[in-house]
């Protein structure tokens, strides 16, 4: 059946067409972005079908065997599987619990510094980790913390103190991961706070200051309120990351002597992938990790929208 195409139709049609030709420009500069998420994110989804094949290179994705959910079954069986989900819960909650509140507590500092020049000299050190790759920043963990010429241990052991394996240690593993993600990290995850703080209204901070406010005060029932959405929305997306740490950070650092309790879900997929060319298996292990990470991302929204907050979508 023909469309009927209506007057009010071909109105809304025009308008459009001419919005796109006035706003062309910025169309123009969302086009890098999109491009680059249709190739390197959405069309590669294509090869998540050798998750259910026994893929061979040679043979290809047409010609590779299929074996339906043989590496699924392989992977909720093997006891690897609850050693890689215990190690990467336990580091996603330590980042949750100590990493993620520490970028709002710096904003809220930083925002009450009242020195231009002393505040600008500040975020500047603060954010300079951040441009620093994690092979430099595990390499000068190294430097200071290796048991043989380490700054922290000749220290201990100036002391009267012994030496402490930091690096090989599997009880200083998690520690010394969470303190390098504080130290690269939380300067530069200060900058979305800083800017939802400048927006506030500064006609409520009067208000607060005309009944008897302190500076705590002002922060606690105005500054935090006002933020409190993007707090939210950056902890939606925080949890679509459970299984994901990334991977270069923790490869750096596992040894033979720690692999125990720092071997996570992306070390693994490169060790079955990459080193052993299980490319099936590993594919499998990346589908799992994906699925997780969008039903918890579903589900936090869900919940924010239930106690009355807007969420990500």
């Amino acid at each position: 059946m023909k469309m009927k195409v209506t007057p009010e139709r071909k109105k809304r049609t025009g308008r459009s067409l001419l919005g796109l030709k006035r706003n062309k420009l910025l169309y123009l500069m969302i086009l890098p972005g999109f491009l680059y998420f249709v190739i390197f994110k959405y069309l590669p989804m294509g090869g998540l079908i050798i998750a259910f094949q026994d893929y061979q290179p040679f043979l290809g994705i047409t010609g590779s065997p299929w074996v339906g959910l043989k590496h699924f079954i392989r992977l909720f069986t093997e006891p690897t599987f609850f050693m890689l989900l215990k190690n990467t819960l336990i580091l996603f909650a330590l980042n949750i619990v100590i990493f993620f509140p520490l970028p709002i507590i710096l904003a809220l500092m930083l925002n009450e510094v009242r020195h231009k020049m002393f505040k600008n000299v500040v975020q500047t050190i603060i954010y300079i980790p951040h441009f620093l790759s994690w092979v430099i920043i595990v390499s000068i963990t190294y430097v200071f913390m290796n048991v043989d010429g380490g700054v922290l241990n000749e220290i201990i052991a100036a002391m009267g103190g012994h030496k402490i394996s930091f690096l090989t240690s599997p009880e200083w593993l998690r520690t010394v991961y969470i303190g390098q993600i504080i130290w690269k990290e939380l300067g530069w995850s200060t900058i979305i706070y800083l800017a939802a703080i400048t927006v506030v209204d500064t006609q409520l901070y009067e208000a607060a200051e005309m009944d008897g406010a302190a500076r705590l005060r002002k922060t606690w029932h105005v500054t935090l309120p006002a933020i409190r959405p993007v707090i939210i929305t950056l902890l939606i997306l925080k949890i679509g990351h459970t299984l994901d740490l990334g991977f270069e950070h923790m490869y750096l650092l596992i040894n033979s002597l720690n692999r125990e309790v720092g071997e996570i879900f992306d070390t693994y997929i490169y060790t079955a992938g990459l080193k052993n060319g299980q490319l099936s298996f590993s594919t499998t292990v990346g589908l799992f990790k994906g699925v997780v990470g969008l039903i918890l991302v579903m589900l936090s929204n869900k919940l924010a929208k239930k106690i009355g907050e807007d969420g990500v979508y």
